[in-house]
């Protein structure tokens, strides 16, 4: 499995297809995800090269389908993953625990395995960030540029619901991630 030329490939397939209006969902969402994935790892204890490349490979790809859709964009982003990693090395095998890892950060997210709740934690590590009110506000206006928000009043209301429902699904991200989310919630109240 060759996950340098996986990303590469996916990098600029993000570079070339991602719309503008992607304030969120950009190719800077995806690498912080993928940083924070392999951070969570560290931390989680997981030391295993195989597992470390496919956990890094799926946060890579876990909104591939934002190129095509903005609904259901992990079912795409599993189609993606199906059609380019085998020309990387990746076995079915592997590719299918990448996918269940994408398809895991569906929200409402339903984590089945340790590395599915890595990912999942790792793709809403900013809810519990000092960067967080920043990186809300270029989900509002991509939200907001599709009308699926009205202003910014309703959004808050959608923050103030979703953040109250989540959680962190590893250990890791509950000591690092859950007091600060908290403190974020606040700020919107």
């Amino acid at each position: 499995m060759n996950v340098e030329k996986a990303e590469v490939f996916i990098v600029d397939q993000f570079r070339r297809r991602l719309s503008d209006t992607l304030y969120y969902h950009g190719l800077h969402h995806t690498l912080d995800v993928a940083n924070a994935a392999l951070h969570l790892a560290n931390l989680e204890g997981v030391t295993d090269r195989e597992e470390r490349d496919l956990l890094k490979t799926a946060a890579l790809y876990h909104d591939a389908g934002f190129m095509y859709t903005y609904k259901e964009h992990e079912q795409e982003g599993c189609r993606i993953a199906r059609e380019a990693l085998p020309r990387f090395g990746y076995s079915p095998e592997q590719i299918e625990t990448i996918c269940g890892m994408i398809m895991a950060t569906q929200i409402p997210q339903s984590p089945k395995t340790h590395l599915e709740q890595i990912v999942c934690d790792a793709d809403l590590d900013y809810l519990g960030r000092a960067d967080f009110e920043p990186i809300a506000e270029t989900l509002y206006r991509e939200l907001k540029a599709r009308n699926m928000v009205t202003d910014i009043d309703a959004w808050n209301a959608i923050q103030v619901k979703f953040i109250g429902a989540h959680k962190y699904w590893t250990a890791s991200a509950q000591r690092l991630r859950e007091l600060p989310k908290q403190a974020n919630l606040k700020t919107l109240l």
